[in-house]
């Protein structure tokens, strides 16, 4: 197999390479928990989305984060995913461990906000999945609805923000190993939920 030549390649799309196997892994243990066999299925799985969620809100309400990503408080989704396990019946989950700090170090945020913002495009495909539950934007789904805008055109302007911003070459490797730990973080969620 041959190596991926990142030299001239952006830097979501280095992102993308360093955690293939880490997202992989996450993608299969969800879809291995059977998510829409149920409702209640479905609802183990809001329950890691919340959990996520709530680690990652802080950094939206950062008002430095949000002048180098435009719009990023207006992509919080904490809040629909309370919504949706509301719509379901449940109630929110106690928290696993501390949420992020707002002030996490540059390098860090971005590297959990481009996985926060990633499963919103990957939500698209699920969302689809979640009609067959009788679930959509405005029951059950709302935080998986792609933007009014498409998900992939907000995807691009977000990745387009996101390899915009100067880093140093240490900083570009804080990005990979914070998103590859915000992967690790979900699947720390998903067995927390499935792996009874």
């Amino acid at each position: 197999m041959l190596a991926l030549d990142t030299t001239d390649a952006t830097r979501s799309q280095r992102l993308k390479a360093a955690t293939r196997d880490s997202h992989g892994a996450l993608d299969a243990r969800i879809m291995a928990g059977d998510i829409f066999a149920s409702r209640a299925h479905f609802a183990r799985f809001l329950r890691v989305q919340f959990r996520f969620h709530r680690d990652v809100d802080a950094l939206y309400g950062n008002a430095a984060l949000d002048a180098l990503l435009p719009d990023l408080g207006e992509r919080r989704r904490l809040n629909q995913v309370a919504q949706d396990l509301q719509d379901l019946e449940q109630a929110l989950p106690a928290p696993l461990s501390a949420p992020l700090s707002a002030d996490l170090p540059l390098a860090a945020a971005l590297g959990w906000l481009y996985v926060a913002e990633g499963s919103n495009l990957g939500g698209t495909v699920l969302y689809k999945m979640a009609g067959k539950l009788g679930l959509d934007a405005g029951f059950g789904a709302r935080h998986l609805a792609a933007h009014p805008d498409g998900a992939a055109r907000h995807w691009r302007s977000f990745t387009a923000a996101l390899d915009s911003v100067p880093l140093t070459a240490e900083q570009e490797q804080q990005v990979i190993d914070a998103a590859d730990a915000a992967f690790r973080s979900v699947h720390a969620h998903v067995e927390q939920e499935f792996g009874q």
